[in-house]
Formats: structure tokens, sequence, C-alpha cells
């Protein structure tokens, strides 16, 4: 017999009370758990194509963590130092971006930088923060993004928890199947199963849609010879996870570095003035770049890779992204995705209940039984 409506909110509310007091004081110690669970959850499909091509889950398991290894090598051997010297590249450049800001306005818009003006007095202040805070920002930043690099416990915990995982992903799924209350497990297997392809076509593809366009912005990049191309490349994909973020962060990026870089100014050389002219066509390619990115997310990779009826509005996304990491920090960010799915599911389910009737008629139905 179905437990009343009232115990199974009981159960329900306390379980999510747990799960939000897990999250709230246990966070920095379940993010390996968290990075695994995700990893074993992208590579549990290739691992059910290798069985069905005779491998056992244990081969199958090994040889997607081999090829995994490689592949991480050579990113670590190819990728890394180059990544790193740009980077120490920017952080050396910062105060040079900075004058180079001042003398374009100068240069450029007289009006605006009069000695009187409040624009000037305004515009000094930004860049004055601006320069102070630079360093210590992406200071901060990379020392934050080295410390998560470095994390032992990130590094050995998260994939030693995803290979276990992933090989008995099969036999959990089989043993949660068997804790479900008969009465209501065909629902349940139901809801399950939708809120896995919401997850399914979000997170697998969009992160395939985030490889393929961060790759094709840094290599871009790189070619037509803008400086930090490969930091500005692999922030734009790994962004585009966030809708419509990718694109405007990275080509603000990209079109201001390619102004600072490409840009006409005047220098003195042998007691002569030389006067370099803007490199209009880098700076047009540069914004081609995003603009062939941008058309080919919408009209090739996202719709293929994708899906046109994922289930989760954009607005939606952003506002668990932002909720959920201003709250639980980094590992908020990783479960709002799973999490944002499931609420929207759940959702969906109930107004479709409501509007024909079932959930009223459903609630009626175990008020009796509880007045009986």
């Amino acid at each position: 017999m179905a437990l009343p409506v009232k115990q199974q909110a009981t159960y329900w509310g306390f379980a999510t009370a747990v799960f939000l007091l897990l999250m709230w004081f246990l966070g920095q110690v379940l993010l390996p758990f968290v990075v695994g669970g995700a990893i074993a959850y992208c590579l549990d499909p290739l691992a059910d194509r290798l069985e069905e091509r005779g491998f056992s889950r244990a081969m199958a398991t090994v040889v997607i963590f081999a090829f995994s290894v490689l592949l991480f090598l050579l990113a670590l051997l190819l990728v890394l130092p180059m990544l790193i010297g740009q980077v120490i590249a920017l952080v050396q450049a910062a105060p040079e971006l900075y004058e180079t800001v001042r003398d374009v306005l100068v240069e450029r818009f007289p009006t605006l930088i009069q000695e009187d003006s409040a624009a000037r007095q305004t515009i000094a202040d930004v860049l004055a923060s601006a320069r102070s805070q630079i360093g210590s920002v992406i200071s901060s930043v990379l020392s934050s993004a080295g410390a998560a690099i470095n994390s032992v416990v990130v590094l050995v915990i998260a994939p030693v928890v995803a290979f276990y995982l992933l090989l008995d992903w099969d036999r959990m799924i089989a043993g949660i199947d068997d804790l479900l209350p008969r009465d209501h497990a065909p629902v349940i297997r139901q809801l399950a199963s939708e809120i896995d392809r919401t997850l399914a076509s979000f997170v697998r593809g969009q992160g395939t849609v985030c490889l393929i366009l961060g790759i094709f912005y840094a290599i871009a990049l790189m070619s037509v010879g803008l400086n930090f191309g490969l930091i500005v490349g692999l922030i734009a994909g790994a962004l585009t996870f966030i809708p419509y973020v990718g694109a405007l962060v990275g080509g603000v990026l990209a079109i201001g570095l390619a102004l600072f870089q490409y840009w006409g100014y005047s220098e003195v050389v042998d007691g002569e003035t030389v006067r370099h002219a803007t490199d209009w066509l880098r700076i047009g390619i540069v914004a081609v770049i995003f603009a062939v990115g941008q058309v080919a997310e919408g009209n090739v990779l996202t719709p293929n890779l994708v899906g046109s009826s994922v289930g989760l509005h954009p607005v939606w996304l952003l506002f668990a992204l932002a909720a959920f990491g201003s709250i639980f920090g980094f590992v908020g960010m990783l479960v709002a995705v799973p999490v944002a799915a499931m609420i929207g599911v759940l959702v969906r389910y109930g107004m479709a209940q409501y509007r024909e009737g079932r959930l009223y008629k459903g609630l009626e139905g175990h008020a009796e039984d509880d007045d009986m």
C-alpha cells in the first residue's frame, strides 16, 4: 500500500534537507566524489557500447581509462607549457595594456578627456582601479586554479572514484531500482529516465560542443597571430557551457585584445615619427572567427549534439548555476545542472498531472485514506 502523501512529503523533505546540509558542511570533501561521479556518468555510454562489441565491463573500463590517461598526458605535454607561457605573458603585459587604453583614449577621443570634464575623471578612476586590481585578481585566479589543478585529493581520488563507479554503474542502477517502492516504481522509472535524457542531452552534448568550440577558437585565434589566443579560446570554449556567456566573454576578450594589438600607433625611430596603420583586416578576422563559431554552434553543433528540446531553459540554468555557486561554491556549480534538470522534470510532471486532474484526485484519495 502506498504511503500517505504527508508521510511521503516528510521523507522527501528530510532527504532534501540532508542533501543540502551535506553540501554546506562537506562541500570540499565531496568535490572529488562529485567530479568522479560526473566523469563516470559521462563515460558510461562509451562503456556500454564497448560491452555491445564483446568487451567485459572490467575490460571496457580499463580501455577507457587507459585512453583517457594517454590523452591527458598528451595535453599535459603539448598544451600546458604553452598555456602557462601565455598566462605569464598576460600578467606581465597587464601594465602595458593599461597604458595602451589610456593612450588610445587620449588620441582618439580628446573631447571625452578634457581637463575639467567628468568623463575624464570617471575614465581615469576606472582605469586606475582596473590597473590596481588586475594583478591581484589574476594572481588570485591563478593561485586558485593552480591549487585546484595541483590538488592531490582531486587528481588522485576523483579518477579512482570514477573508475570504480564506471565499473559498477549498471549494478548500482539495478540496486537502486530494487529499493524503489513497488507502488510508485513505474512513475519513478519514467521520471528518472526523463531526467537522464535531459542530462545526457545537455551535459554530454554541451560538453562536446564546449570542447569543439574551445579547440576551434584557440587554433583559429593563434593562427591569426592574436596574443594570448590560446587562453581566450579555452575560456570561450569553457564558458560556452553557460548559455550566451561563452560567446559574449570570449568575443569581447578577443576583439579587445585584437584592438590593442593591431590598432594604429606612432613611435619615434631614429628621430623620426613612424606611423603604423591599424590592421583592420586582422581585427575583422578575429570578429569573423567568433561569428563563424556562433553560426556553427547554433546551426550545426547544438542541434546535432545537444538537441532542440533539452528541457533546460537558459534563464533557469543561469539561475541554478548562480544560486548553487553562491551558496555552495564550486561543488554547488557542479551539481546545479543535475538538480536543475531534476526540478524541471518534476515540475513539468506535476503540471501535467494537475492539468489532467490526476494530481488533485490523487491528493483527495490519499486524504480520504488518512481519514479512514
